[in-house]
Parts: C-alpha cells; sequence; structure tokens
C-alpha cells in the first residue's frame, strides 16, 4: 500500500466532532464500577502474565492494574523471567486455567522471541480468555455468538461508533490492515447482523491495488496498519467518519521525550474533510483497557451463572 505523497493541509467542509475515546472509556469503568459493587460474593479476578521487563509492557501492566483496581476487579501479577521455556509458562497458564477463582487471564505481548505467541493465546481456556484471542473466541466472532469474547480493540471502535451515534447499515467500512489483533476481527464485527453493524465491508492491505480509490469511498474508515500518518486528505471523502488504531512514536526533538504520538492517520490534513475522527491519544486506546475489565466482569457473569 502506498498512500499519496502529498499531505496538504485539506480546507474545512464539514463542523468535525472529535470522538472522544477517554471520556467513553471512563463512562464504561464508572458503568462496571456500579456493576461490580452490586455483585454478591465473590468480586471478578484478571490475572495478568508479564514475561520479562520490556518498559512498554511494565507500563501496559500497570494500567491494567490500576484500572480493575478503580473497577473493583481483582489483579493477579505473575512475572516470570524472560527466560521461561514455553512449557513452563503453559505451566502457569494451566494453572490459571484450572483455578476457578481466576475469570480472565492476559498474557502480555510482546512476548520473547523464543515462545510462539500463538500457541501462548491457544492454551488460554476460551472461557478465561478476556484479550479475545483464543481461537474459539475469533470463531465465535464469525459466527455471531455472543458467549465468546471479542478482541478488546475491535471491541473498543464498535463501542465508540455506537456511542458515537455511528450506525454502520448501509455505510461502505473500510478497513485498513488484516491483522488478527483488529483488522480482521473488526470487519467481523461491521458485519454481522447486529444493530449498529451489518455494514458493507472492504479490507484492504498491503497487496492492495490503487488504494486511494478504495479509501476514498468509504463512509466510515478504520486505519489499523501502524504507519505513521499513512492516510492522507486525498484518501478521505468528505463527510467520513475516521477511526484512527495507530499508536506509533515519530522523533521529535522539541518533546522531552525526544518523539511524539501519532496515528496512522495524518491529523492535520485529513480532520477537517471528517464529519468524525478519533485522535491519537486520546481515542481508541484508552476503550482497549475499558473493553478488557467489560470482558472480564463478562467471564465472572458467565462462571458464576453456569
Amino acid at each position: 500500500m502506498k498512500p499519496s505523497s502529498s499531505a496538504k493541509t485539506a480546507p474545512a467542509f464539514f463542523s468535525m466532532e472529535l470522538i472522544d475515546g477517554n471520556k467513553t472509556a471512563a463512562d464504561i469503568v464508572a458503568e462496571l464500577k456500579a456493576e461490580v459493587a452490586a455483585l454478591p460474593g465473590r468480586k471478578p479476578c484478571i490475572a495478568l502474565v508479564r514475561v520479562g521487563d520490556d518498559p512498554a509492557s511494565v507500563s501496559y501492566v500497570k494500567k491494567k492494574e490500576k484500572t480493575a483496581a478503580e473497577i473493583g476487579i481483582e489483579s493477579r501479577i505473575i512475572l516470570p523471567p524472560i527466560s521461561i521455556t514455553q512449557d513452563e509458562l503453559f505451566n502457569i497458564l494451566d494453572d490459571l486455567n484450572a483455578d476457578p477463582t481466576v475469570d480472565g487471564i492476559l498474557v502480555q505481548a510482546p512476548l520473547p522471541k523464543h515462545i510462539d505467541e500463538v500457541a501462548v493465546f491457544r492454551r488460554v481456556s476460551a472461557a478465561k480468555d478476556v484479550d479475545g484471542f483464543n481461537t474459539i473466541n475469533l470463531g465465535k466472532v464469525a459466527q455471531e455468538d455472543d458467549t465468546g469474547f471479542v478482541a478488546c480493540t475491535p471491541a473498543g471502535i464498535m463501542e465508540l461508533l455506537a456511542r458515537s451515534g455511528t450506525d454502520l447499515k448501509g455505510k461502505h467500512v473500510v478497513v485498513l490492515g488484516r491483522s488478527l489483533i483488529v483488522g480482521k476481527p473488526v470487519a467481523l464485527l461491521a458485519l454481522q447482523k447486529k444493530t449498529g453493524a451489518n455494514g458493507t465491508v472492504t479490507i484492504c492491505h498491503s497487496g492492495t491495488s490503487n488504494l486511494p480509490a478504495i479509501t476514498r469511498q468509504a463512509d466510515v474508515l478504520i486505519a489499523a496498519i501502524g504507519r505513521p500518518e499513512f492516510v492522507t486528505a486525498d484518501m478521505v471523502k468528505p463527510g467520513a467518519v475516521v477511526i484512527d488504531v495507530g499508536i506509533n512514536r515519530v522523533p521529535d526533538a522539541s518533546k522531552k521525550t525526544g518523539y511524539r504520538l501519532t496515528g496512522d492517520v495524518h491529523f492535520p490534513s485529513v480532520s477537517p474533510l471528517c464529519s468524525k475522527i478519533t485522535p491519537v491519544p486520546g481515542g481508541v486506546g484508552p476503550m482497549t483497557v475499558a473493553m478488557l475489565m467489560k470482558n472480564t466482569v463478562k467471564a465472572h457473569r458467565l462462571a458464576t451463572t453456569s
């Protein structure tokens, strides 16, 4: 996929609405807090498994632990060394799968190169796979089976669309990216015969020809390719809703950190064309943790009522 070389600022066309992921995530956390407070008996519990001390992973797990505590969900933090073998990690997961007091299990990615991530995701019991990466849960999304768990970022995208009043019925939804984490599951969700969904979906990827001609047809454009500011104004139809899933570090000497965060969309040129758009940061990112917690409460409910 190659974007146009131009990233010129487009003229204002629509009164653009910023979709606030921070606020929506905070609303969901508040709803879950009230739901958990009303639960009788044991409270929900999530096990967070972090292998090694990757700085980003440390930060992500701390955020998840903090949000869980705010809601009233118990967190169990498991910190095996980076030298752990795959079989040893499997043993940890098997014990958590068998523990009736653990409702959800999350294995923080990325894992060390000597461990097969897909095999690890499959090892987590489908009933506790609150990350939504187990093969069974991915299949349940395709079958529109609500007893499964939807991967957190795609679920967060659909929640943002719904709560911002964006109904996909009759809309052309174009998804940039075909990953198992975002692209494929969000495309399946947009296709579902459900209120708020029922869209006509096109998936674009590295083998797509004449990409801008396709993205310009999108009523709703979901960018999830991990390439900073890839989507420019000439790729977007006026009035489109744009969901920017990317979060990329771009060198910036003016920042104390030496970098700035940007999405997959060139916000300055694209936002004036949009009817709605998510910012980076503060758009899809906060929703991922909120939906993880929502899945954990759901897992607890299913476990205690089955």
